[in-house]
Formats: structure tokens, C-alpha cells, sequence
């Protein structure tokens, strides 16, 4: 086959993975085969016989549970603007505004998270010198945050550092710690805030104080929305009205119509030739080439797929740049979780349920990390007279939680809602859904590991990496991510492609 020829067919990409991220980027690729006059050939291979990775929608009787995220923040536009294209946008709805609100444990009772407090630090200070939550020394501490200097130092700390030194011990204990480990099942000790939550340095780098910066922050938020929130700003969050994977389902249904959707495909190994192709093996013995390949896999399986590949390349150089890209991303440390899914009468729950959920420090010694009230957030979600709760088992801190069976964890789910909340009765249902090695641990130096990933990267043309291991694990982070790797590797095809090669 002449040049000419090969390069007026339609180059091939396969995308491996059929998580958040391996359909955005699936769906990025149909769409800019459509943009333009170049046309590209996608495959998308998903292990599993359902797209969605962890995340899901399932009904349970008269209840509609999510099994994984249950909603996506709307201040980050990608999940929004994907919703957008998709013709989801009539379908999205916005939390509840009733129970606005979060709840933290303090001394085995749930206490309401003060109005305005932004996650790491409180944008309101009567309601943070008003609660319960903080003895008289942990609030005078916390008020000496307007008096400190900002940090010199350019180097990542950690975020447990960043906020003792801001705001003293007791705030990190006794709120700071449950808000964030609640987001990403982490140690706040080894967790990088430079990775997780940058904006808070430059929040003090600018403005020196946090509470000044979020003071600020909150009242251009008001004066252009006229609304505020508390914990984790439910304000600013949304989910479609049928649950989750109405967004995979779409998704799903758009990539089929123009892109071959190989479902209960596992591939176990890509490697690349020296002409620049890319063979990608599948768990049946068969193997397909491909122009570009984008992994959207958790990064230990990436690894594995670029490791068991590269036994067949003769390149030196090239071996040893996949032997320490893969050695990188294996060094990324992922945490196992645990969610019960419960249904329960009202009538039979001694607490009022007024708020969208409750998280619980470590300090507390309890055996689960936090609650959500899901029908609270979202109407839809459960019959009259019933609540869906959300309980959160294991993590970083408690990984010997997921030793037990199901049945252990749902006896100690039962116990633990029983006295943290009164939840007695019996339950409509309850279910575990066990999540292994799902949420990577962005620890200190995770910012200069993935530049790292990328530079190696970038030394295979037609060859990208995404999902939430690398720059955020949130829906929109990885529509973001997904998105991001498509856009890359239709620009170096086209590059290559281009006749001033």
C-alpha cells in the first residue's frame, strides 16, 4: 500500500476502557471525526458487559440507587458541557434545597457543619464561633489564621501540614479531616494538597489569609448566584433525574452509532512496533492494530497492559522508557472501599435526616467514614415515607473494614446507623458493593510523577493515558481527562499525517 493511499484511510484508534473517561474520549473522537475532514476509525473495548467503571444506576424496588458517584460539581464545566452536547441538559436537576447541608460526628452526635465553611476553611466566622463542633482554645486557634504570614516555601506539603499550620489541630481533627477523606478515602497525612486542592495555595499566596480569600470568595459567589452552601457546597452540584447512568447510557448510545463497542473484551497487552503501529492483544487470543490507542484504565492495569507489551519490542530505549513508565505507574497507591446501599422507613429513624449527609472524623473510632442521605440531595430517589441512605466502609484509614464478609460489614453498617443515628426497624433492603483498589491516592510528589508519566508519554506518538489517576477523580475530572487524550491524539496522527513530514 502506497503512502498516498494509507494516509487517505481513516486512522484507527482504540480506546481501552469503558469507565468515565474511555467514553468521553470515545465520544470526543466521534465527535471530531465529525468536525473535520479527517475520519477516524474508533474502537472502544471495555472488559465488563456494562460501561460506567465503578460508577451506576440500578433500581432496587421503588428506590433508584447509585452504586458509584451519585452527582458531579457544576463549577467545573466539563461534566456540564458534555451533558450539554449529549441533549442531557434538560435533564439535570439541582440538589434540594430543604436539607441543604452536612452533618459531622462529635462525641457520637452529629453536629451541623457551620454555614460558609468552604471544605478547608470558613468563609462565615459567627457560625464557626457559634458551633459545638470546636472547643474555645481549637476556635481561638483558628481565628489566629487572620494574623499568620503565608508560607515562603514553593515545595508540595501535605494537606494535613497545610491546615495544622493555618488553623491548628482541633479544626484538622475535628472537621477538615472527615470533609476531605470523605471526597478521597485518603490519609490527609501522605495526601499531596498541591495534587488535590492547589487552589488553597494560591489562595494564600494571594491574599495571605484563608479566611480573608474565602470571605471574598463567598460573597462574589452571592452576589452573583445569591446562594451559598456548607461542606462540600451541595449548591453547586447536579445529577440527571434518572440517575448517573443516564449520562453512560448516552454516551454509550452516541459512540455506537459511529464506532464499534466491544463490551466483555478484556485486553491484556498493547505493544507498539517500530513502523509506529499499535497492536493491542485481547484476553481471546486475538489481536487488532491500531493507528493510536488511549488507555482510560485505573494506572496498575495500565502498567500491566504496557508491560506485557513491550516483551516483544527489540528497542532498548524503548524498553526501558515503558520500564519506568510502567514502574510509575504502578508507584500510584490506590485505597478499597466499601458502599451500603440501604432503604429505610422514616418512622423507623430517631434523627431527623436534615441535611444531605454526615461524615465522621477518625478522631470519633467509629466503623464507617460517612453517610449520605441520597434522598435528600435529589428528588426521585425513594418512595414516600422511605430514605436511601449511602454508608462508606474501608479506606486509606480503615482497610482492615474490608476483611469482613458482607454479612460482617452489614451487621456493623446496621450497628453503627443504630447509634449514631437511631435507624432501628427492619431495612426494605441492604446491599454492599465492594469497590477494590478504586480510588487513587494522590500523595506528596503525585504532581511531579505525572508530569513525569506524561514526558514518557509523550515519547510514544499516538499513544495517551487517562482516567482519574492522574489530574482529579471526580465525573468531571475524568470527562476532562478522557476528553483531553482524545483531542492529543488526533493532533499527533494529523501531525503525522501532514506532508511537510
Amino acid at each position: 500500500m502506497t503512502d498516498s493511499v494509507s494516509q487517505s484511510l481513516p486512522k484507527r484508534i482504540a480506546v481501552i476502557g469503558g469507565g468515565v473517561s474511555g467514553l468521553a474520549a470515545a465520544h470526543r473522537l466521534v465527535e471530531l471525526s465529525n468536525e473535520g475532514p479527517n475520519k477516524f476509525d474508533v474502537t472502544l473495548f471495555e472488559a465488563s458487559d456494562s460501561p460506567g467503571g465503578v460508577a451506576g444506576t440500578r433500581r432496587i424496588g421503588e428506590y433508584l440507587v447509585e452504586t458509584g458517584a451519585d452527582m458531579f460539581i457544576t463549577n467545573q464545566p466539563a461534566a456540564v458541557n458534555l451533558c450539554q452536547r449529549l441533549g442531557l441538559s434538560d435533564q439535570l436537576i439541582p440538589t434540594e434545597t430543604a436539607h441543604r447541608g452536612s452533618l459531622v460526628l462529635r462525641n457520637g452526635k452529629p453536629v451541623r457543619v457551620p454555614e460558609g465553611f468552604m471544605l478547608i476553611s470558613p468563609a462565615k466566622v459567627w457560625p464557626v464561633l457559634t458551633s459545638s463542633i470546636f472547643s474555645p482554645l481549637g476556635k481561638l486557634r483558628m481565628g489566629l489564621e487572620f494574623l499568620l504570614p503565608r508560607r515562603r516555601e514553593r515545595t508540595d506539603e501535605t494537606l494535613a501540614s497545610f491546615v495544622k499550620r493555618r488553623f491548628g489541630r482541633e479544626a484538622f481533627d475535628r472537621l477538615i479531616q472527615p470533609l476531605v477523606g470523605g471526597i478521597y478515602t485518603a490519609d490527609p497525612e501522605k495526601l499531596s494538597l498541591q495534587a488535590t486542592l492547589p487552589r488553597f495555595i494560591e489562595m494564600e499566596r494571594k491574599h495571605r489569609s484563608l479566611i480573608i480569600a474565602s470571605r471574598k470568595q463567598a460573597a462574589a459567589r452571592e452576589n452573583n448566584s445569591g446562594t451559598d452552601g456548607s461542606g462540600a457546597r451541595y449548591g453547586l452540584f447536579t445529577a440527571p433525574r434518572g440517575g448517573i447512568s443516564v449520562l453512560f447510557d448516552r454516551l454509550l448510545e452516541v459512540i455506537k452509532q459511529q464506532a464499534a463497542v466491544k463490551l466483555g473484551e478484556a485486553v491484556t497487552a498493547v505493544s507498539r512496533s517500530d513502523s509506529g503501529q499499535y497492536t493491542v492483544q485481547l484476553r481471546s487470543g486475538d489481536s487488532i492494530n491500531f493507528d493510536g490507542v488511549v488507555i482510560a484504565l485505573p494506572s496498575f492495569h495500565a502498567a500491566s497492559v504496557l508491560s506485557a507489551g513491550s516483551t516483544d519490542n527489540s528497542d532498548v530505549q524503548s524498553s526501558n522508557s515503558v520500564r519506568e513508565l510502567t514502574g510509575l505507574l504502578n508507584d500510584i497507591e490506590y485505597s478499597s472501599a466499601a458502599v451500603v446501599v440501604s432503604g429505610h422507613r422514616l418512622a423507623d429513624i430517631e434523627h431527623p435526616l436534615d441535611a444531605f449527609g454526615l461524615v465522621i472524623p477518625a478522631i470519633e473510632r467509629r466503623k464507617i467514614l460517612a453517610v449520605s442521605f441520597t434522598s435528600r440531595k435529589f428528588p426521585g430517589r425513594a418512595p414516600e415515607g422511605r430514605i436511601l441512605l449511602r454508608t462508606f466502609v474501608g479506606g486509606a484509614l480503615q482497610p482492615e473494614m474490608l476483611d469482613q464478609s458482607d454479612d460482617e460489614i452489614l451487621q456493623t453498617v446496621r450497628a453503627e446507623l443504630k447509634s449514631i443515628l437511631g435507624v432501628g426497624g427492619e431495612p426494605d433492603f441492604m446491599e454492599v458493593c465492594r469497590y477494590k483498589r478504586s480510588m487513587p491516592q494522590y500523595h506528596l510528589g503525585h504532581c511531579e510523577r505525572v508530569a513525569r508519566i506524561r514526558d514518557l508519554t509523550e515519547g510514544f506518538a499516538g499513544l495517551e493515558l487517562a482516567g482519574n489517576a492522574y489530574a482529579g477523580v471526580g465525573i468531571p475530572d475524568c470527562v476532562s481527562s478522557g476528553e483531553s487524550a482524545a483531542e492529543r491524539i488526533v493532533q499527533q496522527l494529523l501531525k503525522q499525517c501532514s506532508p511537510d513530514r
